[in-house]
């Protein structure tokens, strides 16, 4: 007796323990997947937040009348005035090659800022005025820290003479980083100092317009009817069979079909967000259907069975007793294929929505480009400033997916309270 105590009780300590080692295995499985998640999410926005900085330089500008005609002050030559007032700024270069280098501490988008501030401010003309411009990327590296200068005091591209003209702005208080606005507010540029999102932000905002409008009543609908109203067959197996297979095929396969079918066939336009919506919305409705027929199987057949037995038709007893409790895992599958949809870059790149796109779309129908293939396109950039610019724009589409995730969790929870 004694001796069977003994062995049931040293079993059970063995299962004990074997239960303890698999919840600690648990436990460090999901503190190193946190920690492989904060140290890449944190990776991406310490480099990204450079690109929210951005390097600007002063100099005093010479508005004189002879260079500026005031009753057409958008006809001067704005680019001759900016290299005259550096000239100006530093008298004692004579040499080409140190006025070429001189004038490329600032950005090229130097002569339009001024002509803007010269057009929106006649009465200035005449005057010297000290104006802020946005500098060049390399000086905007530099004066960020993310160059360091060599033993012959060069500065990646900067060589040493350039970057003694960058000190002496410093020591004059001539240069400074502000908030850079145009990263949310500028179209893609290919000087990295200019570029921003706005206009794949546009694209893609447009793109997942089109592919939610197509997408979700498509898929929500074909699962009712596959789940509800088609009675179990071959034809309903091979169907279920053929959108699971859908789900599992590369987005690249649907890529070809767009470009194959909507562009080659139809001649829909090239890189507009309405083709690469139709080809999202096929790439996302196995997704949908699979989603929303798992949600509509989750229904206790106890309520359709007591919504028949008090009198009501079929399609009574689905929309409005099986579908209002099915919907928030409907929801949540149709937010999680939209939230797929926008980390697609393959299929787009089929259709030519990889075209550099400087201007912000304005229709479904004009030329534009989506954020993920933005990043893309940075990431294949050789400019080391677009390194920043490609960080910071995958942090914008971290928070996009998260938003997204968050919003199907919040409708989830709506509709399970309501019903």
């Amino acid at each position: 007796m004694t001796n069977s105590f003994v062995m049931r009780s040293s079993k059970s300590r063995k299962r004990h323990a074997a239960e303890m080692r698999f919840q600690w295995m648990g436990r460090i499985a999901i503190i190193i997947a946190i920690g492989f998640l904060v140290f890449m999410v944190g990776s991406i926005a310490m480099m990204g937040a450079g690109a929210l900085k951005q390097t600007h330089i002063a100099f005093d500008v010479d508005l004189s009348h002879n260079e500026i005609d005031p009753a057409f002050p958008e006809k001067a030559d704005y680019d001759a005035i900016i290299k005259a007032s550096l000239r100006k700024a530093f008298p004692d270069i004579t040499d080409r090659r140190e006025k070429r280098e001189l004038y490329r501490l600032v950005s090229a988008e130097a002569s339009f800022s001024l002509k803007n501030f010269v057009v929106n401010n006649p009465a200035h003309i005449g005057q010297t005025h000290k104006l802020w411009f946005i500098a060049s990327d390399d000086v905007d590296l530099f004066f960020k820290g993310n160059i360091t200068i060599d033993e012959k005091g060069n500065a990646g591209r900067l060589n040493a003479q350039e970057v003694a003209w960058v000190r002496i702005f410093e020591r004059n208080q001539n240069i400074e980083t502000r908030f850079n606005t145009r990263f949310f507010t500028a179209g893609d540029s290919r000087e990295p100092e200019l570029a921003g999102i706005l206009s794949s932000l546009t694209g893609t905002a447009f793109t997942l317009l089109i592919t939610f409008l197509i997408a979700f009543p498509i898929g929500i609908f074909s699962a009712i009817f596959l789940e509800e109203f088609i009675p179990q067959s071959r034809w309903g197996d091979i169907i279920e069979v053929n959108i699971t297979n859908l789900a599992a095929v590369p987005s690249i396969v649907f890529g070809i079909l767009g470009l194959t079918i909507f562009l080659n066939t139809f001649g829909m336009p090239r890189s507009s967000p309405l083709v690469g919506g139709l080809v999202l919305a096929l790439m996302t409705l196995p997704t949908i259907i699979i989603a929303s027929r798992a949600a509509l199987r989750s229904v206790s057949p106890s309520i359709r069975e007591a919504a028949l037995g008090v009198g009501a038709t079929q399609i009574q007893t689905v929309f409005h007793h099986v579908v209002p409790l099915a919907l928030p895992g409907m929801l949540t599958g149709a937010i999680v294929g939209m939230a797929r949809a926008l980390g697609e870059t393959a299929p787009l790149l089929m259709i030519g929505m990889v075209a550099f796109i400087v201007d912000v779309p304005n229709s479904i129908l004009a030329p534009a480009t989506a954020l993920p293939v933005q990043i893309f396109l940075w990431a294949d950039s050789p400019e080391r400033a677009f390194l920043e610019k490609t960080s910071a724009a995958i942090i914008v589409l971290l928070v996009f997916l998260v938003l997204m995730n968050l919003i199907a969790i919040i409708l989830r929870s709506k509709h399970r309270q309501r019903f």
